[in-house]
């Protein structure tokens, strides 16, 4: 009985496939094969790869980008703004409450324009007090940018929002880089008020 099992359960499998082979359809060969003859041809009848009227045409200074702005050109002060700036004093110019002050109506950016090149060369830790109001925090230096860059920035916020002051001139900064010995930041408004004494 139990051989009979087993050879029933034996028809019932299926044969073990074999591995045979199985050539690629003729269809396939032809196409692939036609397709590299016409890419050798198009290769040795087309004209060399350092053709100038091939590619989209551009040169090595296209490709290098814009050289930074030369002394004396414009520079755009709201961009700058936009990028050192907003993130702590807003595109507005309002600060964040209690965090950081504000600059539209501030004593500080329309005041004494020398005072302003300072706090933007040197930085400021400890309390200031801009528009009534108390704030205790730091403010990075921005000595790493040029006077040009920095004039630009000044200007911005002496003449955008509310404020109506004049610009500052780069010439300002240079002079106040060149004869300030200060490598750390103001401590505080007090240290700033000393600058207009």
């Amino acid at each position: 009985m139990k051989r009979s099992d087993d050879r029933r359960a034996q028809q019932r499998e299926h044969e073990d496939p074999e591995e045979a082979i199985r050539p690629i359809p003729m269809l396939a060969v032809f196409v692939t094969l036609a397709m590299v003859v016409f890419g050798v041809a198009y290769l040795f009848t087309s004209e060399p790869l350092d053709h100038a009227d091939l590619g989209d045409q551009r040169t090595v200074a296209d490709l290098a980008g814009k050289p930074a702005a030369a002394a004396g050109a414009a520079v755009d002060g709201k961009a700058l703004f936009a990028a050192q700036c907003a993130a702590c004093h807003q595109a507005t110019g309002k600060g964040l409450p209690g965090v950081f002050p504000p600059l539209d109506g501030s004593e500080w950016v329309k005041g004494e324009p020398r005072v302003l090149a300072n706090i933007l060369l040197h930085g400021i830790n400890g309390e200031i007090t801009v528009a009534g109001t108390s704030y205790q925090g730091a403010m990075p230096a921005f000595a790493q940018l040029s006077d040009d860059e920095l004039a630009a920035v000044a200007s911005y916020i002496r003449s955008g929002w509310s404020n109506q002051a004049e610009a500052v001139p780069a010439a300002l900064f240079a002079t106040e880089r060149a004869g300030s010995e200060r490598k750390t930041p103001f401590e505080g408004g007090a240290a700033l008020k000393a600058l207009t004494q």
